[in-house]
């Protein structure tokens, strides 16, 4: 969602903080802003609608410097995008504050500052913020005071950047339900939403926990807890390089991460096997300083709690724990776990899914499942997000930085990891030593197939001209490949903004047969995993009603009798179990090169955020 960044240093900041907010484009937003106190102690705000770019270009003509200053990326959520929307916001030409999260009572705080004689520019929840700190400088005339009181006030979720012109050298920080991360320099300090944003002048970052607030001045930082006492935070070095998150020779974010996949799968499965069998030590150690195997040793069933592609691979998952491990399985989308009343089963494993462990509607579901369980566990690829360190049990993917909104490589190593999951589980309840080797050797194949989907891109790019013109397409899939349909329409809803459907294959005669024609083409996927006969019927329904078909099929398929109308892409031959993984792939693929015909912006597709951090 939005993205903060800022700092205080002895060096001109303007750059800094532009090249920050150029590294947070990944996350989606509509406008952008920067305020800067200048050595005269006046405050410079250039804010603008649009790209970085934008606010880039218009920075050549306002030289704006200062040693302290504030940036951000804003996705609207209260007010249309627009320049007086965007952030910083400002109180009195005095205040300034940078905003990612909702202030939810913000109507009321609105109007008691609207009779305390606060004016408002904007129709942001934002405002309020910068307005309530305001209030009460006049009365504590101290930054830091004057934010937590200001905090208390608030209800929701927020991650702040405070500064104020009385005080040229003092940033105050702080967060509750959003993340905020401070970058740890020599003679200065930063503030960012991601640390991706400041690895160009650090790698080393202290991560701020719940209800923190830091007082960050040049050549000092104190935290305070929720209960305002004095903690240390650990500084943790970043095993990224400022290049991480460049494009390097792709032209997209998302053609790069398409790509690393399997050098991804690789990461993700070294050191965590021995003489093919699983070590418990992968899924770490509980928060309480239970073992892995004590935690595991107590699960009787599982219940899945994601969003969005996430929760794909929790609907592969649960195919994979009750067909191969023996174990029930639960899934449901986080968004509607935590506001329904839910019956967990005793000895219940609750596991999370999150590519950046701070998915907000997750989060919540985890807090209060907390509440009746410590049998919890993350999946998730950033080791210091706030689901991973809430989870007793984490399970990293390892996938390194993911930029493109549209997920790709962070999807098949959440497979992988949930593989592990089985593999830990499925021991527990019988399933053979054999059984999970063999497992395990088709999973370290795995590289090297998909590099094989890889080198026929071009056929499947050749498939996407046929969309070019076309505004609806339906998916379909059977068993672990239905999920798989679903990941695949959703990839191209994301980026090409087709409308897209997904459903298992047998449902078509149960309505949405009644779509079919020459102008809504189906996507279909189909491996040897025993349902090859039926969806290949389900592909003749179609052929017969004037559809047509692009068939991604497993090599060893016989589609001899399926006419011109079916289109055919062979996918190498994979076990069944392994098939949603391998065929993850040319969905990607295809999705990316029907955005890219269609001229639309792959990585920063309109009105979607990489991190969606508020409800």
């Amino acid at each position: 969602m939005c993205g903060i960044v800022g700092a205080v240093a002895e060096r001109n900041v303007t750059p800094i903080l532009l090249e920050g907010l150029r590294r947070l484009e990944y996350r989606g937003y509509d406008s952008a802003g920067i305020a800067v106190l200048d050595q005269d102690e006046c405050i410079n705000r250039v804010r603008r609608v649009g790209k970085v770019k934008e606010l880039s270009d218009a920075l050549q003509q306002n030289d704006i410097r200062g040693v302290l200053g504030v940036a951000h990326t804003r996705w609207a959520t209260h007010g249309e995008p627009s320049e007086k929307n965007a952030h910083p916001h400002m109180c009195n030409k005095s205040v300034v504050i940078v905003h990612n999260g909702i202030i939810e009572n913000h109507s009321v705080l609105r109007e008691q500052q609207i009779n305390e004689g606060f004016e408002f520019t904007s129709q942001t929840d934002t405002e309020v913020a910068v307005h309530q700190v305001e209030h009460y400088l006049k009365i504590e005339d101290d930054l830091l005071k004057a934010v937590r009181l200001a905090v208390a006030d608030f209800e929701g979720a927020y991650a702040l950047g405070v500064i104020s012109k009385k005080e040229n050298n003092r940033l105050v920080a702080t967060r509750r339900g959003s993340p905020l991360v401070i970058g740890v320099g020599i003679g200065e300090y930063f503030i960012a939403s991601d640390a991706a944003a400041l690895l160009p002048v650090t790698r080393r970052f202290i991560y701020l926990e719940e209800g923190d607030i830091a007082d960050i001045r040049t050549n000092a930082l104190t935290i305070y807890n929720d209960k305002g006492d004095i903690v240390e935070r650990e500084i943790k070095e970043s095993e990224l390089s400022a290049d991480a998150t460049s494009k390097g020779e792709y032209r997209h974010f998302m053609l790069k991460e398409i790509h690393e996949q399997p050098s991804c799968l690789i990461d993700i499965l070294e050191g965590r096997f021995v003489n093919g069998q699983l070590l418990d030590s992968a899924f770490g150690i509980g928060i309480d300083g239970r073992s892995a195997v004590e935690i595991l040793d107590q699960v009787k069933a599982v219940q899945i709690i994601a969003c969005g592609t996430s929760y794909h691979a929790g609907l592969v998952a649960r195919y994979w724990l009750e067909a191969i491990a023996g174990i029930p399985c639960r899934v449901e989308v986080a968004s509607e776990y935590r506001y329904r009343k839910t019956v967990l089963m005793d000895d219940t494993l609750v596991v999370t899914i999150s590519q950046s462990g701070e998915t907000a509607d997750t989060l919540a579901a985890l807090r209060e499942i907390k509440e009746l369980t410590n049998l919890t566990l993350a999946v998730c690829n950033v080791p210091e997000s706030s689901l991973v360190r809430e989870s007793e049990l984490k399970l990293m993917t390892r996938a390194g930085p993911e930029i493109g909104v549209a997920s790709t490589k962070a999807f098949t190593t959440q497979l992988i990891a949930l593989l592990m999951l089985v593999a830990a589980l499925g021991k527990r309840r019988g399933l053979a030593a054999d059984k999970i080797k063999t497992l395990f050797q088709q999973a370290q194949a795995l590289p090297a197939l998909i590099e094989q989907v890889l080198q026929n891109k071009a056929d499947i790019d050749a498939w996407s001209e046929h969309f070019t013109d076309l505004d609806n397409a339906i998916f379909i899939g059977r068993g672990t490949l239905f999920p798989i349909a679903l990941e695949g329409a959703l990839k191209l809803k994301e980026i090409s903004y087709i409308h897209a459907d997904a459903y298992p294959a047998g449902e078509l005669k149960h309505g949405p047969i009644a779509l079919i024609d020459q102008d809504l083409p189906t996507i279909a996927i189909a491996s040897m995993d025993g349902y090859e006969g039926k969806i290949k019927s389900n592909i003749q329904e179609i052929l017969a009603r004037g559809g047509k078909v692009y068939l991604f099929a497993d090599e060893r398929l016989d589609v001899s009798d399926l006419g011109e109308n079916c289109y055919v892409m062979k996918v190498p031959a994979v076990d069944a179990d392994l098939a949603p993984i391998l065929f993850s792939i040319p969905m990607q693929l295809f999705s990316y090169f029907v955005a890219l015909r269609k001229g639309t912006d792959v990585d920063q597709p309109r009105n979607l955020a990489k991190s969606v951090t508020v409800e």
